[in-house]
């Protein structure tokens, strides 16, 4: 479980193919991994990663075939920029929202423009996630914990502060960015309870659509 409130920006040092899937080698940056050990979960980007070897300067984790098709793992290069979040712990402080790390949908950056100071981004998300997308909803956006500002159709927009974009990678975007998406839990969970008894048709299940992680 995480919270969405990014603790450093890392990158790719090495991408190694293997039989079809992919090993990440990532150095973490100003990331103390003191605490971490092998199984522990890290966010990258949003996508919950296990660590399953640590290096000096990082970790390294494995990328299912899963996970590369539906996060954009897939686009990612040796020097790519990822946000990094180490699971939380039970006495940590919660200062975004439940983000459990499973990529529900990839988005795009369909314009950005100064505001004052801030900075504001229009995303369009995947159609079949527009309904879990609400005004001053959240939503995880590459592993970050945001407050939506604005909803048209599948469509939405942001309000980023100068903080955050010197502290995420979001001061890398630009038209056209792919970015991993996960809704509000919430509301899937919601989803899903109205169903009522319903829910245990095969036709309402959802294994199709599942969201991605590498646990």
């Amino acid at each position: 479980m995480f919270t969405g409130i990014i603790s450093a920006i890392g990158d790719i040092a090495d991408l190694e193919q293997r039989g079809g899937d992919v090993r990440l080698t990532i150095r973490t940056g100003n990331l103390s991994l003191a605490d971490v050990q092998l199984g522990d979960s890290i966010a990258c980007n949003g996508a919950c990663l296990t660590a399953v070897e640590l290096t000096g300067e990082g970790f390294i984790a494995d990328v299912s075939v899963e996970s590369l098709n539906l996060t954009t793992i897939g686009n990612w290069k040796n020097g790519s920029r990822i946000n990094l979040e180490k699971a939380m712990q039970a006495s940590d402080r919660f200062g975004g929202h439940i983000v459990s790390g499973h990529v529900d949908g990839i988005g795009e950056v369909v314009s950005l423009h100064e505001d004052a100071r801030s900075w504001r981004f229009r995303i369009r998300a995947p159609r079949e996630l527009a309904k879990y997308i609400a005004h001053k909803g959240s939503i995880t956006v590459d592993g970050t914990s945001l407050t939506i500002n604005k909803v048209d159709g599948s469509e939405f927009e942001l309000n980023i502060v100068p903080h955050t974009m010197t502290h995420t990678v979001m001061g890398d975007y630009a038209v056209g960015t792919k970015l991993n998406l996960e809704v509000d839990l919430v509301a899937r969970y919601l989803e899903r309870l109205l169903l009522g008894d319903s829910a245990a048709d095969s036709s309402n299940g959802s294994s199709d659509e599942g969201a991605a992680d590498s646990k």
